[in-house]
């Protein structure tokens, strides 16, 4: 019996950005006597059905917006005799539908760390169950992830896992239902065990891939200290200095090493945080903006940002404490108008963001939004016999790009605007001008190269609806990501060793071994 784990994708691009770190969590998790795992990941190459024998166990974890291709390799798995196990944030949310579209013999639900050897022992006996439940695990439960599995040459960043789950209440996001509201913190030890194990292999660029690397915002502890109960504050404080005691011992790794997170702007209000971060190497961290007006943030449950000349002031604190911000913008809000697009590209420019994203408003199964989309949408339209509340379900170049009517524009004109953003700020010379954050010319040749790759990776594969596009985009980007790739790794270190922290006698600062 051989195990086959699968990340689907509808593009392959021959090289990737970030590890898909689950693949190689869940290699961990396989048991030694089924051998190592086959992995494959479509970002890379497609997958093969020949490669599948009868009796062997093919998992495919998915997303919403790759479980149509997930179902198909499914389908393929099943006719070639194989158990098919799905898992993933879709999976969790709609098991049934798994079943029914990708042919699967069991769905794993939660975090599958601990419960996928059960699942394992189960095909291997011939009668797996139809659904698993591998709920919230403790941080002192994740497994670290096999990068031994990883192939040459074929990533150009790392990723490691600190936290799982986000306090926040986001409408458009299901990481607070799935994931839930209390963070999960890992032991820093395990951490950077992980982290030393790809820098070991040539990887100096590693994405802290977390839902919120900002779990405890000051006005969070500052209405636990009101409280005259002080269990909680007393809790928020533990996990606000396992953040502090991770980054000091961030710190310690190689000085090539360059680190990018999640963060909410709460954050920019914490200058004890952000110099940690700017000593511990933390250079990039991906921002939710969502909307540059007071209406669009409240229309989104963000009212912790701000909008405006304020919204600069935070951005650009980031910026000043050495961290590049990707700022990432919803267009197509109820509250947005056609005066939204520029003001926002106008903004993202005045903050001095390296980079942003601009994405289109989608109602994510498991968020506020889609179930009040889905409860409003008593008749909705067919598209190939699905209804639009299963979008997912439909071939992608058949999907809509804007699923809900907007009170004052079209599809057309929202979508066409966004792509006219995403033209203005990846323009060849805006790029220019906004490489000069960076000193030497390799590091503008590299912003300048990751700029183009971002482009040619996100908007015009995914915005863009001429299918021509999309496959010029997808072999620009195939070139260009082999290309930038030499630019962020790194020669291997084999023998580095790995930090540990010990607190000295007052127990707040942080002195650091060598562990042979």
């Amino acid at each position: 019996m051989r195990i086959h784990l699968v990340n689907p994708s509808d593009v392959s691009f021959g090289t990737a950005v970030i590890t898909p770190r689950w693949l190689y969590v869940l290699a961990a998790a396989t048991p030694d006597r089924y051998g190592a795992p086959a992995i494959i990941d479509e970002t890379l190459e497609p997958f093969d059905p020949d490669g599948i024998e009868s009796g062997d166990v093919v998992g495919i974890g998915i997303h919403t917006a790759n479980a149509l291709r997930g179902y198909h390799v499914g389908r393929l798995a099943h006719a070639r005799g194989a158990s098919v196990v799905f898992g993933g944030i879709h999976a969790t949310l709609f098991p049934d539908e798994v079943r029914e579209h990708g042919a699967a013999d069991a769905v794993v639900t939660g975090d599958g760390d601990i419960v996928w050897a059960s699942v394992l022992k189960d095909c291997e006996a011939g009668h797996p169950q139809p659904h698993y439940e591998g709920g919230r695990i403790e941080g002192e439960a994740f497994l670290p992830a096999r990068w031994d599995l990883l192939p040459a040459d074929r990533y150009m960043w790392g990723s490691v896992q600190t936290v799982r789950g986000c306090p926040k209440h986001c409408s458009f996001c299901s990481v607070w239902r799935t994931d839930g509201q209390k963070p999960r913190q890992r032991d820093v030890g395990a951490v950077i065990r992980e982290i030393v194990a790809l820098r070991r292999k040539g990887f100096r660029f590693i994405v802290l891939a977390d839902d919120n690397f900002y779990p405890v915002p000051l006005a969070d502890l500052a209405a636990a200290d009101r409280r005259a109960d002080k269990v909680r504050l007393i809790a928020l404080t533990a996990l606000r200095q396992e953040r502090f005691e991770l980054m000091a011992q961030l710190e310690q790794l190689p000085d090539d090493m360059v680190f990018y997170t999640q963060i909410t702007m709460e954050a920019a209000e914490d200058p004890e945080f952000l110099a940690a971060m700017r000593r511990a190497r933390i250079h990039g961290a991906l921002v939710g903006v969502e909307s540059v007006t007071p209406e669009g943030l409240k229309a989104v449950h963000k009212n912790f940002n701000d909008s405006g000349e304020a919204l600069v002031t935070r951005l650009q604190a980031f910026r000043s404490a050495g961290v590049h911000v990707l700022g990432s913008f919803i267009f197509g809000l109820p509250t947005d108008t056609p005066d939204t697009f520029a003001a926002t590209a106008d903004l993202a420019q005045k903050a001095d963001l390296s980079f942003a994203q601009f994405v289109m408003l989608t109602p994510f199964p498991g968020t506020v939004d889609f179930a009040t989309w889905e409860r409003e949408s008593t008749s909705p339209p067919t598209i190939g016999g699905v209804p639009l509340t299963r979008y997912w379900l439909i071939p992608p170049s058949q999907r809509p790009r804007v699923y809900s009517p907007h009170p004052k524009m079209s599809a057309v004109e929202i979508r066409t605007r966004t792509q006219q953003v995403w033209d203005q700020f990846y323009g060849f010379r805006a790029i220019w001008q906004r490489s000069r954050c960076v000193r030497s010319l390799r590091a503008r040749l590299t912003f300048v190269l990751i700029s183009r790759l971002y482009r040619q990776m996100y908007a015009n594969t995914g915005i863009a609806t001429d299918s021509a596009r999309v496959a010029r985009s997808a072999r620009r980007a195939r070139w260009l990501a082999k290309a930038v790739r030499r630019l962020f790794v790194a020669a291997p270190m084999p023998d580095l060793q790995e930090p540990r922290a010990r607190t000295n006698n007052g127990g707040k600062r942080f002195a650091i071994a060598v562990v042979p």
